[in-house]
């Protein structure tokens, strides 16, 4: 009873001390707090998913936008030919032709106009202040002098869009969070690997994870046959999840990636990625929370010192990149869609970064993830 109302005191937040809680009142405790910590870190996880905040992808969809406005300019460009290069059109035959279309555009065009000074003359009035019109909301790019006001919609909306589940784009720097995808040429336990980096300081280096290259076995069999930090509890809960190679670096340690929240002893990445947590996932395993197929243990990390990324990257080794958390999270329980490629997330990469990646992408297929299984 005395320990009860010790336990009850802490956890209403009245003064105590903790060598007056019994030890296995303070076990029940720290264990309904991370109970509770666990179960918040996945309300907010859901939170975030149905808000879709995700800056990466408003940043993707803006890129997306850039690209076609590009191509478009540049497609725009080829297509011209001067007047004089048209085959089998008489001269004057083209000049009424534009002569007319001049006319008609000149005629909607002024009604537009007019409509636009009537409505700016009347601004301070304050009848107009916040209210769209037909006039202030068609676009002044718009050419066609025949557009309506239901068509409004179609010229509003966004010119790219990427796709939630499957998206990937080349960023200029690193940061947290972006992957390293394998220059076609780089030998070695890196062929063809991403990378995804988990720190990166000037000052202090670089860390990451490879999370495309799974090897042959679960938890539990990888474990068993090579020395680890992996105690045997956790290898029971989590015996039927994957492990991939994690980098040449410290190759008995492991961490664990995982889309389920930030839970105790976790840390974010990305939006809806995290590291680490091991000791949580595992309670949220044995309360049925967490299907272990959903965590992707990860053998070893790769290192590098000061500079010896950006270095790396300068020559060629590296093409950094943005991408999606269901490609950061390929071998950790994301969905798999028809235009996924399951076996290759290095080829998956390359093609969503579109242009000269997506020609590397087919021109170099190699075993696919697979490779060292």
């Amino acid at each position: 009873m005395k320990g009860l109302n010790s336990l009850t005191c802490f956890i209403l937040g009245f003064k105590t001390t903790k060598a007056f809680i019994p030890l296995q009142s303070e076990r029940i405790t720290l264990s309904l707090l991370k109970s509770k910590n666990s179960d918040r870190a996945r309300v907010e996880k859901n939170l975030e998913d149905l808000m879709d905040n995700d800056w990466r992808l408003f940043r993707a969809n803006l890129v997306a936008r850039e690209n076609i406005e590009i191509h478009e300019a540049e497609a725009k460009k080829t297509s011209y030919r001067p007047k004089e290069s048209l085959p089998n059109e008489p001269d004057e035959k083209i000049a009424m032709q534009e002569k007319f279309g001049h006319i008609f555009a000149a005629i909607f065009n002024n009604h537009r106009e007019e409509e636009k000074k009537g409505a700016e003359s009347s601004i301070f009035t304050g009848d107009t202040v916040g209210g769209a019109s037909s006039c202030t909301m068609i676009p002044d790019s718009c050419e066609d002098p025949f557009v309506s006001i239901a068509e409004i919609p179609v010229l509003l909306k966004s010119k790219g869009s990427v796709d939630k589940h499957r998206w990937a784009h080349p960023i200029s720097h690193i940061e947290s969070g972006c992957v390293l995808v394998a220059n076609e040429k780089l030998g070695g336990v890196f062929h063809q690997t991403v990378v995804l980096i988990i720190d990166h300081n000037e000052a202090t280096g670089s860390t990451g994870i490879v999370i495309n290259r799974p090897l042959g076995g679960d938890l539990l069999k990888i474990t068993s046959e090579n020395t680890s930090n992996v105690d045997l509890s956790l290898k029971m809960a989590f015996s039927s999840a994957s492990v991939t190679f994690g980098g040449p670096v410290m190759g008995e340690e492991y961490s664990v990636l995982h889309g389920y929240g930030e839970v105790e002893g976790s840390r974010k990445v990305a939006p809806g990625v995290f590291v680490g947590g091991s000791d949580a996932l595992m309670n949220e395993v044995r309360k049925h929370n967490l299907d272990p197929k959903d965590a992707l243990f990860v053998k070893g990390h790769a290192a590098w010192v000061p500079d010896q990324l950006s270095r790396e990257i300068s020559k060629g080794v590296w093409y950094v990149a943005s991408c999606s958390t269901d490609f950061m999270l390929r071998y950790a329980g994301a969905p798999i869609s028809k235009d996924d490629n399951k076996d290759n997330l290095w080829s998956d990469v390359l093609t969503c970064m579109g242009d000269q990646y997506a020609d590397l992408a087919a021109r170099h297929v190699g075993k696919g993830d697979r490779s060292m299984s």
